[in-house]
């Protein structure tokens, strides 16, 4: 039991990058939404009129699912905090589960764990143990928002428990998933797989009365079934709870009997040469991205088509005086028309694009944490080639998810009314991209210097500096405070002309802190742990 309770302290530390990160997001979003509607929506007559525009439109379920109770704040942080926090959540736990399992056989670590004094038993509950741990501090995060925006103490715990409750069941079939597939690759597309399907029948579900009954055919929907603060139904519990326990105890039984390294799915020990893409280190790194960058551009494509279909449902009849008054705080934001909301959305893609930078950041690091670089570099492969051509392929994915998101909100726009153009809505989406190739400077900047650090500081600076310039313009801080967070550089394309002398200095920043990124780690020795 010794080595066991050694073994959950490791694991849960090894995940503490993740969990922070996840768990930072969920209370600022907890608290942003929550206190954002109290101060938007402060009497019941503007609360009413909320909840008749948005209780019957299809497109917000999408992202939230059916809506209970929009005129009280409980209701309402029901809806859009546990709604998009199941979602989240249920991909922490996926993602979590594969690294805790899957991740370190295919590392060789495993093998080394239970060469020592512990079970597989052991093992396997220590990285559950682990999980679960990691689960609370979710829902800590969530119930600390929530508390800190006004709700009660046992409002705030009964919404956070439905945000997290998805976690434990998505994490079990993770753990199922693990002990099914060969390669940590192979049970990440499978767990990808799963959650897509499990989105898909919620959103049929909820968009179409006449399947409704789709939402107990996922976990998704067993959780929006919770409905905390509006008309509670604790009973789902149990089957939530039923449903994380038989995948763990599937896969407790599996991983008591296989052979470890391996999964019960077989790959073949041989194939053709596939050498596309391998004749030198850019193009050798392009293909390892290659799956990265095809996820990112499906999420940012299907949610840009979603915020198009979306954009004609705002108009001065439905959106309150108070929701302007905020919404002008950042840099002139509106939602009265078409043009102005998408402006607005076009926000949150820049911060995705530049999340995807800081992946871009991880990445790299991880090549030269697993002694990939000290073996390339010990061929005729130059540091300044290797690490130029890797921020390149960054640029270069920035670009096409910049104009993936321009053309698929177009798309979704022109479904319904094309009241933008395709160039402003491509202008937009290009209106991402100085900001977030700071932020890919300023990562890269941070890995050759402190390697160690390098993702989080990464993540970090881009948490930072959105939060900064989200709640700082809400609550007034001074303008000048506000400058410092690039976010507050970017022009609200297309409602608004493009700010070119902002875009101008991040672009230089950038371009500064990529040269000297090159510079540093062409002299620093390589960092292994």
């Amino acid at each position: 039991m010794g080595a066991a309770s050694t073994i959950a302290r490791r694991a849960f530390a090894d995940s503490r990058v993740r969990n922070l990160s996840f768990g930072v997001f969920f209370l600022l979003v907890a608290y942003a939404v929550t206190a954002g509607y109290r101060h938007s929506y402060p009497t019941l007559h503007d609360r009413l009129r909320f909840a008749r525009s948005f209780a019957d439109d299809k497109t917000a379920r999408l992202f939230y699912g059916t809506p209970h109770d929009l005129a009280t704040v409980g209701g309402y942080a029901a809806w859009r905090v546990a709604g998009l926090g199941a979602v989240l959540t249920a991909i922490w736990g996926m993602l979590a589960a594969v690294r805790a399992l899957r991740a370190e056989e295919e590392a060789g670590r495993a093998e080394l764990v239970l060469a020592g004094a512990v079970t597989r038993g052991g093992a396997f509950l220590a990285n559950l143990s682990a999980l679960l741990a990691a689960a609370a501090v979710l829902w800590l995060a969530y119930f600390l928002g929530l508390a800190a925006a006004g709700l009660s103490a046992g409002g705030s715990a009964c919404i956070a428990l439905g945000a997290v409750a998805p976690g434990p069941v998505f994490a079990g079939a993770g753990m199922l998933v693990s002990q099914l597939a060969p390669t940590r690759r192979l049970a990440t597309a499978v767990c990808a797989g799963a959650l897509l399907l499990a989105l898909v029948l919620r959103v049929v579900a909820d968009t179409s009365p006449s399947l409704s009954w789709l939402r107990w055919a996922t976990p998704l929907g067993w959780a929006e079934e919770l409905r905390p603060l509006a008309g509670s139904r604790p009973l789902v519990l149990l089957l939530l709870g039923a449903g994380a326990a038989a995948m763990v105890a599937a896969a407790g039984a599996i991983a008591m009997r296989r052979d470890v390294g391996n999964g019960l799915l077989t790959t073949s020990d041989s194939a053709a040469a596939r050498t596309r893409l391998l004749s030198s280190p850019t193009p050798q790194a392009l293909r390892s991205e290659l799956g990265s960058l095809a996820g990112w551009t499906a999420g940012i494509g299907f949610f840009a088509l979603i915020v198009g279909l979306s954009a004609n449902e705002f108009s001065h009849d439905n959106v309150s005086a108070g929701v302007e008054r905020q919404l002008h705080k950042l840099g002139g934001a509106s939602l009265v028309t078409p043009s102005a909301a998408l402006s607005f959305y076009f926000l949150f893609f820049v911060l995705a694009i530049s999340v995807f930078m800081c992946s871009q950041i991880a990445a790299a690091r991880q090549e030269e944490l697993e002694g990939r670089l000290e073996t390339l570099f010990a061929l005729p492969a130059a540091r300044r080639g290797w690490l130029a051509g890797r921020l390149a392929i960054g640029a270069a994915a920035a670009g096409a998810l910049a104009l993936v998101a321009g053309a698929c909100s177009w798309l979704g726009d022109a479904a319904r009314e094309a009241s933008v153009s395709l160039p402003d809505l491509l202008a937009a989406g290009a209106n991402c991209l100085p900001a977030s190739l700071l932020f890919l400077g300023l990562g890269a900047l941070a890995f050759a210097a402190l390697p160690r650090a390098s993702a989080g500081i990464a993540y970090g600076i881009v948490s930072l500096a959105f939060a900064w310039e989200l709640f700082g313009a809400l609550l007034g801080a001074p303008s000048w405070t506000l400058s410092l967070s690039p976010f507050h550089g970017v022009g609200l394309v297309p409602a608004k002309p493009f700010r070119t002398a902002p875009a101008a200095v991040m672009l230089a920043a950038g371009a500064v802190a990529t040269v000297s990124a090159v510079l540093f780690f062409e002299r620093r020795d390589l960092a292994a742990s």
